[in-house]
């Protein structure tokens, strides 16, 4: 299949979709939405708007092939992947992981569950299409995921605690859009069992952003939401520097509704809270370290490019790819987001990506989907057992 190259502007008119998808319809467009968003952007992480603008002759609006063509093996030997052509990255991977997890486990989920459950997932041979090869998880995922083994499996580290000491990256973000999608329509919930999910992985703003992008998702399949009212939810839960960091860029990206004028403001606007700096590829002295006064990039971008987008999904996705940087990421958390709101994911994309990443990605929503409601009525039951126990205990 041979991949595509826009040269037009990216469309601006919102696209319309069903006002009241149900579960279902939610679950299915927001992780397949994550999926292709991290396809779209995988070819393209790393370089900046004004470099992507030049490779492609313009914004990319579609797939793409890799960044270096052919060379893809060789141009960068220590990440030999191949990025592009509609091939799903890490992102992806660990999103599909953790559903697995939830297949397994069918309840919410703990930092116990990570130790006992994902981290030998990650140690199971599937098909990885970067390497176009089956090959364990562990040889793709970055070297931040990879901590999640070296503590847990060599280490026996305390689950809870195992996350301290990692560098504080987008990594347990990024794959926390089945933790919202458990918890649909409660973003509370969400944001506290993603804190407790990230405890092995992150600290810091890293486990902070994975309880705030998991809430957000939650927020999205809330009947009627809005772009506004997710940005509204992940505020009210998001602390320190996060917080910060996501208001000052949704401030910013109020005054757009252009993807193109929007991109640089968004940056200038993350920038005093991003700790990488202005070279993604050579990160400052002082990048990825806990700090309460910093965020991570990924997750304020993405919910400005939602406002941006209107929350319309190939708007909001395009906008984050174009981004660049770890767009990768950036597209995968709001197309997770855009996809829980409803917006509908173009049919073509979503066909090429499970095409040439040779992956179902309808057949882990449809598990999802499952243990939500199973969750949901485990929930039910616990909430009347509390209550009947504390009216008894209370007399009310």
């Amino acid at each position: 299949m041979t991949p595509t190259t826009a040269t037009e502007p990216v469309a601006s008119t919102p696209q319309t979709s069903p006002a009241t998808p149900g579960l279902d319809d939610r679950v299915t467009r927001a992780l397949v939405g994550a999926a292709v968003g991290d396809a779209l952007g995988g070819p393209v992480e790393g370089w900046t708007p004004e470099q992507i603008a030049e490779r492609h002759d313009g914004r990319v609006t579609g797939i793409v092939g890799p960044w270096h063509g052919e060379n893809w093996r060789t141009a960068r030997p220590i990440a030999p992947y191949h990025k592009g052509d509609g091939h799903v990255t890490d992102d992806t991977l660990m999103t599909h992981a953790l559903i697995r997890v939830y297949d397994r486990v069918r309840d919410h989920l703990d930092a116990y569950a990570v130790a006992d459950h994902l981290v030998p997932d990650l140690l199971s041979p599937r098909w990885i299409p970067e390497l176009e090869a089956e090959a364990l998880p562990l040889q793709r995922i970055f070297l931040a995921e990879k901590w999640l083994v070296a503590r847990l499996h060599y280490g026996h580290v305390d689950p809870r605690e195992a996350g301290a000491g990692n560098i504080v990256n987008c990594g347990a973000a990024m794959y926390m859009a089945p933790v919202g999608l458990v918890n649909a329509g409660h973003p509370e919930a969400a944001y506290a069992e993603a804190l407790e999910i990230a405890a092995p992985h992150q600290s810091s703003y890293g486990r902070e952003a994975a309880g705030v992008f998991a809430a957000a998702v939650a927020a999205a399949c809330r009947p009627g939401a809005t772009p506004d009212a997710v940005i509204d939810a992940a505020l009210a839960l998001a602390k320190d520097g996060t917080r910060s960091a996501i208001e000052a860029v949704c401030d910013v990206a109020a005054h757009h509704d252009d993807v193109e004028s929007a991109l640089a403001p968004l940056r200038a606007a993350v920038e005093p809270f991003d700790t990488v700096g202005p070279d993604y590829r050579s990160p400052a002295l002082g990048a990825r370290r806990p700090s309460r006064l910093h965020a991570i990039e990924e997750l304020p971008v993405a919910l400005g490019m939602l406002l941006v987008g209107g929350g319309d999904y190939r708007r909001t996705v395009l906008g984050s790819v174009n981004y660049g940087r770890d767009c990768d990421s950036i597209a995968t958390m709001s197309g997770a987001i855009a996809g829980a709101l409803g917006g509908e994911v173009p049919a073509d994309w979503a066909e090429t990506v499970a095409a040439a990443s040779r992956l179902d990605l309808e057949a882990p929503a449809r598990a999802l989907a499952q243990v939500a409601r199973e969750v949901f009525a485990r929930d039910l039951d616990r909430r009347r057992a509390h209550e009947e126990a504390f009216t008894a205990l209370a007399g009310a």
